[in-house]
């Protein structure tokens, strides 16, 4: 699969990333063309048939083989936007090449359990390719990109990260999150995504979650995580093995409900 990345010279990576700086997110619109997006649609449209209408996530290219989304991830084009974008934020290249795929579908009643869950990704790139997003129901139903944007730096070590993240990341503070939100005590950017085009943000940085979307209705989002800033250590391979299996465990917790 190729994107619209070809034509993205020096000059075009400093307007996304000065972008990302002042606005939170750049957005490459019409990047998949309509027949991608139609391919894409109609492999998903298999998967969440399979998982009986239940949320999945598919984390890394084993459990995405032969989806056009690894075509996508080995496309040198993509490759390159990406490791320009992170030299532009950065100043010096990635300590990692790695390009992280997932695919993620919040369905049914199973995935109000796994939206609102406000994180701080391991990877200072993300990009967000929506496939499906519903167009319908209430402005809170649909399944937005809540994004408190650039809140924090790139910490000087892996452990200070995972203190931070376990500070935010847990249950407890998600729902105060939520709650402020309702509130209007806190006033997160609220994105609504359309199906196509591409997102980049600095997921490392910003804090970030997807709203409910009504149960009626599909959001299916790719996402490329590239850029760990605390690439090697042993701490970070332990939490993306956790960060898997609980994928893993929820789509299957998902799929035991349907029976």
């Amino acid at each position: 699969m190729r994107a619209q990345t070809s034509n993205l010279d020096n000059s075009s990576i400093a307007l996304i990333a000065k972008a990302i700086n002042k606005e939170g997110y750049a957005c490459i619109p019409e990047f998949l063309s309509r027949s991608q997006l139609e391919e894409l649609r109609e492999q998903l449209s298999i998967e969440a048939e399979r998982h009986e209408g239940n949320y999945f996530a598919y984390h890394g290219d084993n459990a995405l083989a032969g989806s056009p989304l690894v075509a996508l991830k080995a496309s040198p084009d993509f490759q390159k936007m990406l490791a320009d974008v992170y030299r532009q934020a950065v100043g010096n290249s990635a300590p990692s090449s790695e390009i992280f795929p997932v695919l993620r579908c919040v369905q049914g009643g199973s995935g109000r359990r796994e939206s609102n869950c406000f994180h701080f990704d391991a990877s200072l790139v993300t990009a967000l390719l929506p496939i499906e997003i519903p167009q319908q129901g209430k402005p809170n139903e649909r399944g937005d990109l809540l994004l408190f944007a650039n809140r924090r730096r790139v910490r000087p070590s892996v452990l200070l990260n995972v203190l931070e993240k376990a500070l935010v990341q847990n249950t407890f503070t998600r729902k105060l999150i939520s709650l402020g939100i309702r509130l209007h005590l806190l006033r997160p950017q609220r994105l609504r995504l359309v199906p196509g085009n591409l997102y980049l943000f600095w997921g490392y940085r910003s804090l970030h979650a997807n709203e409910p979307c009504n149960p009626a209705y599909r959001r299916a989002t790719a996402i490329f995580h590239y850029g760990d800033p605390h690439a090697g250590s042993l701490l970070t391979s332990l939490i993306l093995a956790v960060n898997q299996h609980r994928a893993r465990r929820a789509s299957q917790i998902s799929d035991q409900h349907a029976v």
